[in-house]
């Protein structure tokens, strides 16, 4: 995935931290999020500053509703005297983890065809 060195998280994502990328012939959803109970700019009133979620999932569907999916998620955790700073190489490496995942699940679903030869 080519990463962008003028956007903060390597990608330009829009107000709710979501973008869309294509890599390997996928169209992959990217989100950046925390789970905060506070605002963004303040501690979390639970436990300090909240870790900072990337996720990038897609699915493919096929034939009589076959589907298969990919999902990858990077977890950045805060430091110990503030928020956690854009990482452009956390969503590249979230969008890696969701290719990994879909070509796992591709070959179990092949395996699992295989158990059950057309008569």
């Amino acid at each position: 995935m080519d990463i962008d060195p003028n956007q903060p998280w390597g990608i330009a994502i829009d107000y709710a931290g979501r973008a869309t990328v294509t890599e390997a012939g996928h169209t992959i959803h990217v989100r950046v999020y925390d789970a905060g109970l506070g605002s963004s700019q303040e501690p979390d009133p639970v436990n300090g500053y909240p870790a900072v979620y990337v996720t990038a999932q897609f699915a493919e569907n096929g034939d009589l509703g076959s589907q298969l999916r990919g999902s990858g998620q990077v977890v950045l955790e805060p430091p110990a005297d503030g928020p956690v700073t854009p990482d452009p190489t956390a969503v590249a490496e979230a969008v890696a983890a969701s290719l990994t995942d879909f070509a796992r699940r591709t070959t179990a679903y092949r395996t699992l065809c295989t158990t059950w030869p057309t008569p």
